[in-house]
Formats: C-alpha cells, sequence, structure tokens
C-alpha cells in the first residue's frame, strides 16, 4: 500500500485517486500518521457487506421484529417492598 502525504494527496489528487483504481488502497498520512485510506468502490463494497450490523440496524429491519423475539412475561417475580433508609 503506496502512503501519501496529506498534501501530496491534495496536490496530486487524480493521480491519487488513479493509483487507487490500478494498484488498490492508498494510505494517506499526516505529520507521519495514517490518518486515512482511499479504497476502490468495489473494495469498499465488500467491506460494507461483510460487515455485521448494529443493534439498531437491525431493530430497524422489516425482519426483526419483537414479536419475533423471546421476551419473558412481565410479573413473574416477586415484588418486595422498597427498603428503609430512615433507620
Amino acid at each position: 500500500m503506496k502512503q501519501w502525504k496529506l498534501q501530496d494527496a491534495k496536490a496530486r489528487f487524480s493521480e491519487c485517486v488513479e493509483q487507487c483504481i490500478k494498484e488498490g488502497p492508498q494510505m494517506i498520512t499526516r505529520r507521519g500518521t495514517p490518518t486515512a485510506v482511499l479504497v476502490p468502490v468495489s473494495e469498499w463494497e465488500l467491506l460494507q457487506k461483510s460487515r455485521k450490523p448494529t443493534l439498531k440496524e437491525l431493530l430497524l429491519t422489516d425482519w426483526a421484529r419483537f414479536d419475533d423475539l423471546p421476551i419473558p412475561k412481565r410479573g413473574s417475580w416477586k415484588h418486595r417492598p422498597p427498603p428503609n433508609f430512615d433507620d
């Protein structure tokens, strides 16, 4: 993976994109520290497909609804009086 200084990547962005398409991901550094990676769209799509969805994403989908989840009935626990802190 080729590394580009941020100022070089900005100045030669078209060349950076062309190298990304031909050779694969390109690392962008700021002050010598890896900061970003430019990847081809095909590789990005593969990464997105292989990632696991978050709980929020699962709950917002059409196929994951609460009626499908095994939720125990409420009220099966015995209630106890609250503690007295005055003593």
